[in-house]
Order: structure tokens, then sequence, then C-alpha cells
């Protein structure tokens, strides 16, 4: 399981509320090159999400659920579909005096069929990516952009 935290000075509720937004996370994840939400309403339990990618071997689709929703707390998720399904928590925590947060994000990169081959390579790749990514989240964040 890789995991990885960061502080940023946001409140944990503006910090989460930007996380739940499905749609913009390519802005702070780099490998995405859109997000498209598949589901009416808010994010919750069910919600699915398509993200395309740009993986190794060119851009992928990356359909995931949201499998976990605790505003604004956690989110988890997991992959539904392809060779390699990711698996994960957000976790948004306040510190200090409640003016800033600590997001770590838990994630697993799970190999079906012949992406049991893969995995290993997934996972280090997601490791140093998730790290650059967070980075990323808040260079946007403490900004005031967003």
């Amino acid at each position: 399981m890789i995991s990885n935290s960061i502080e940023i000075n946001r409140r944990p509720e503006e910090v989460f509320a930007y996380l739940d937004d499905l749609g913009r996370h390519h802005e702070w994840q780099e490998q995405i090159v859109e997000s498209r939400v598949e589901t009416e309403g808010p994010t919750r339990v069910g919600t699915r999400a398509v993200d395309k990618r740009n993986v190794p071997g060119g851009p992928r689709d990356v359909g995931y659920e949201i499998t976990e929703h605790e505003p604004p707390r956690l989110a988890a998720f997991r992959g539904t579909d392809g060779p390699i399904r990711p698996e994960g928590r957000m976790i948004v925590e306040a510190t200090g005096d409640g003016a800033s947060s600590r997001v770590t994000v838990e994630l697993e990169m799970r190999g079906h069929g012949f992406g049991k081959l893969f995995a290993p390579f997934a996972r280090r790749d997601a490791a140093r990516q998730i790290t650059k990514d967070q980075a990323k989240l808040k260079e946007v964040l403490e900004s005031g952009s967003v």
C-alpha cells in the first residue's frame, strides 16, 4: 500500500470540497487529460467517473466508483475496469487550530488478469506520481484561485 501525506494551508472543508469535485481532478493530477462524472447529482457512495489518463502505452480511460464518502473527512474509490485497478482513500484532517489540513492519500494498485504482471510497476510509478500530484494540489489550493 502506498501512503503519502501533505499539509495544506486551507480549512478541511475547503480542501475536501475541492477533492470532492471529481471533474476538477485534472487540475492537480498531471496524468489526467480529462475527467467526466457519469452519475447525476453530488458526489456520494456509488458515484461513477472516468478519467482519461496518460499511461505507458498511451491515453486510457480509467473508470472508478466512490465506495466511501464522509464529508469533510474521507472519500474512497475503487477502479471498475482494466488490467490495473486502483483502490484508494483520501483522508482530510484538521491540523493546528483547524485553519490547515493534512491530506493523506492511500493507494493500492490491483492487477487483474495479465495486469497482475504489471501491478508492481504500476505501484512504483503511482508512488512517485502521488508525491507530485499532492504538491500540485497544495499549490492550487494555497494560491487562493479555488
